[in-house]
């Protein structure tokens, strides 16, 4: 049996998913969450829990150093490594990586901008963006274009954390710059792509739940979860929207399940926003909607072997929960909830505190199902004394 190391920011649902396709699963990751623990055969973590005491702030104490340091504890013992986001492979051996090794081109967002404006030009729809390190060069392109809106971006980065609209005039840009990209209104969506080599396979299209308050999301443009299959487009345009994920992860060389962020315009017209080159935040959903395993799914690809077209068998909802107030953990071990943080800490406000899984075969009554999980949560949450 081959031992395999998830890494990343949060890898519980890799981790079952390698668990259950007979692997010997290890995990380095920041939050090592209560429901890791009968899965995995090691795991180390960043966060550390205490009871009644807090557990911080992910953007406080998450670097890719400190991933890197708890990783190194089992890259000499695995046979394969498979990374997640907050993982950089670059960082580990390459005869190890189970898909893409090199991401920076593709991660960094000016530079996936450019490149995909210059081999897709006249195909594809990409929002204006521009690199900015300089804050009057940033003022001076708002005022430039007056007939647009712009967000302000990290040059890398997930989840959308750190996204904010543009006002003017800018105080502060990172030393390492950011991009000004321009809004576009419509739905978030996403599309999962499988590739090897020579061939991809786009086998969901879903949406995207973005900045949503009643889960506690601060981040305006932060994610929260996914509902599949997405249903606001009818089969040729999903056809269109599949072939054009499909050439554009090609072209990009990637391999194993990519992922693509669009905002879908009330017009039916797709923009491109980002590319994920590893697994994505939909991979719970789409296991429960398709009936697959994903990390196999995956592995099989990067060995030159794609799934077949699967269809949806029922829809699938992904919420994450993130505390409203700072909170003291009641029970959460539920049916449906998961990446359980330990009983009785206290979770500040903003933070993740669990997350919501669940699927039907109609989609009301599965977001009515869903609705309810997250109410248990927040029911199961206790407001916890400020700090003094």
């Amino acid at each position: 049996m081959e031992n395999i190391l998830v890494v990343g920011a949060s890898t519980r649902p890799v981790a079952a998913a390698l668990n259950s396709a007979g692997f010997n699963v290890y995990s380095a990751d920041y939050f090592g969450c209560e429901d890791l623990l009968p899965i995995v055969k090691e795991y180390r973590s960043i966060l550390k829990y205490e009871s009644h005491e807090s557990t911080g702030f992910f953007s406080e104490k998450f670097t890719h150093n400190s991933l890197n340091k708890v990783a190194a504890e089992f890259v000499d013992d695995v046979d394969h490594i498979v990374c997640c986001s907050g993982a950089d492979p670059s960082q580990f051996p390459k005869n190890k990586i189970l898909g893409n090794q090199e991401i920076n081109d593709v991660e960094n967002k000016y530079k996936l901008y450019k490149t995909l404006k210059k081999r897709f030009e006249g195909l594809i729809n990409i929002p204006s963006t521009f690199f900015v390190d300089k804050l009057e060069d940033a003022n001076c392109i708002v005022q430039d274009n007056p007939e647009k809106k712009f967000l302000i971006k990290p040059l890398e980065g997930s989840g959308g954390v750190g996204i904010t609209k543009f006002t003017p005039p800018l105080e502060t840009i990172d030393n390492n710059g950011a991009i000004l990209q321009e809004i576009v209104d419509g739905q978030n969506i996403s599309t999962s792509v499988i590739s090897s080599v020579d061939e991809a396979r786009t086998i969901l299209v879903n949406q995207q739940l973005i900045g949503n308050m009643g889960l506690g999301q601060l981040e305006k443009y932060g994610y929260c979860g996914n509902i599949t299959p997405f249903t606001g487009l009818d089969q040729e345009s999903i056809h269109n929207l599949k072939e054009i994920s499909e050439e554009i992860i090609l072209d990009l060389g990637l391999i194993g399940s990519n992922g693509l962020d669009m905002v879908l315009k009330d017009d039916g017209t797709p923009y491109i926003i980002e590319v994920n080159p590893r697994l994505q935040g939909s991979f719970e959903v789409a296991e429960l909607s398709l009936g697959i395993n994903m990390a196999q799914t995956h592995i099989n690809a990067c060995d030159g072997s794609l799934i077949e077209n699967v269809k949806p068998r029922c829809f699938a909802i992904k919420q994450i929960v993130f505390a409203k107030e700072r909170s003291l953990v009641g029970n959460m071990n539920h049916e449906g909830i998961s990446d359980l943080p330990a009983k009785n800490v206290i979770i500040e406000k903003g933070e993740p505190v669990v997350t919501v899984v669940n699927s039907g075969m109609i989609l009301e009554n599965t977001m009515k199902t869903s609705h309810e999980l997250v109410a248990s949560v927040y029911q199961n949450l206790q407001p916890a004394p400020e700090k003094r």
